[in-house]
């Protein structure tokens, strides 16, 4: 006997159905507005570069100053009236811009993919060329916003970055060569506002609720997957602080806290959690998963002497709660160029990374004025 389908269960999977393919027309428009808003950006900063260009020339030629650049900044605005943008101060800038990234520039194609105000904030906070390159890299990698940027820079990744690389053990560096880019040493969760001391729970907790955040602070490829993330191996059940996947190195990322300094034995549950999740959870197009050691402070040297005959793919890394010191960290910066490179101290070398790993090279001299020749684009 043939069962009868109601009108409400009809109704109802058409909706699915109706649904679904609704989804895909929304995607289709959600892509095609990522795509105009890419084209639009680009557009506007070769419009910026060449301006600031023109301008230049004119200042170098013909001797314009600021009042001249205000009168242009009062023409367009009777001219093109509404259209913002283009005051005397932002025209300014965009000479600036000019300046920072000549003609032949080996960041022209990279410029484009990041927004003006994103480009002030750099162009303003980040004097050297290698720290203006490894933020316009971190920008338009991780699709940092404006204030994103801002708090990065507050935050001396960049000096952190090549002062105090990501502490990984040796299986690791066999196993994921680039694994060391996608981490940090410190990472900076001032975001939690935390009391002083609070407990793994408060900070697992915290943690969960600024979630988005997080993720932000880690890097633009993690992705969650679980908290307490249950493991059973031989009748017994654990459970894993944080478990995350990571696309770029398509492998999971297991992290564990400590509300303490690190201790050698810290590991040891670590190497547990990452042997039970490639026994159990990782799938066969999988790379290996790695550990996270995720601690309130460490000792650098500990660090090394643990993680050197370590056989999983582990690093340990500690979190902070307010911003670091940036005064201090520009000094450290300074030895650091000093003693690399004594007879260019006043000069830092060239560095070039596109993540948290920067390699240094000894910066050739720049030329008194780029060339002027007609250029494609910034």
């Amino acid at each position: 006997m043939s069962k009868t389908v109601g009108p409400a269960r009809r109704a109802a999977a058409a909706t699915t159905t109706s649904e679904a393919a609704f989804g895909e027309v929304l995607a289709l428009i959600q892509g095609a507005r990522q795509r105009v808003a890419r084209v639009a950006n680009a557009e506007v900063i070769e419009l910026y570069w060449r301006i600031g260009e023109y301008l230049h020339r004119r200042i170098e030629a013909d001797g314009w100053a600021m009042g001249t650049v205000e009168q242009l900044a009062a023409y367009i605005a009777r001219r093109e009236p509404g259209r913002r943008g283009f005051s005397a101060q932002n025209l300014w800038r965009m000479r600036q811009f000019f300046l920072a990234y000549p003609p032949d520039s080996k960041l022209s194609t990279l410029l484009r993919e990041v927004p003006w105000s994103s480009h002030l904030h750099i162009l303003s906070r980040a004097k050297r060329e290698e720290e203006r390159e490894f933020y316009l890299r971190m920008t338009a990698q991780q699709g940092w916003q404006v204030r994103e940027v801002a708090r990065q820079i507050d935050s001396g990744l960049f000096e952190r970055a090549l002062l105090q690389p990501p502490k990984v053990s040796t299986a690791l560096r066999e196993m994921q060569p680039q694994a060391a880019q996608h981490f940090k040493d410190a990472y900076l969760l001032d975001f939690l506002a935390l009391p002083e001391p609070h407990s793994e729970a408060e900070l697992h907790r915290s943690l969960l609720m600024n979630l988005g955040r997080f993720l932000t602070e880690l890097g633009r490829d993690f992705c969650y997957i679980g908290s307490e993330y249950p493991v059973q191996v031989g009748g017994q059940d654990f459970a894993l602080d944080l478990l995350f996947f990571h696309r770029g190195l398509n492998c999971l990322v297991a992290i564990e806290l400590k509300v303490t300094a690190f201790e050698p034995e810290h590991l040891g549950k670590l190497n547990f959690y990452l042997e039970a999740l490639d026994r159990q959870v990782k799938k066969p197009h999988e790379n290996p998963a790695i550990g996270l050691l995720l601690c309130a402070s460490k000792d650098a040297e500990v660090v090394e002497y643990a993680l050197s005959r370590s056989l999983s793919p582990a690093l340990v890394a500690q979190y902070q709660m307010q911003l670091p010191d940036k005064r201090m960290l520009a000094e450290k910066l300074h030895e650091f160029y000093a003693l690399s490179a004594p007879e260019a101290a006043s000069a830092p070398t060239a560095a070039t990374t596109t993540t948290a790993t920067t390699k240094t090279k000894k910066r050739t001299a720049r030329p008194q004025a780029p060339k002027r020749r007609k250029r494609d684009g910034p």
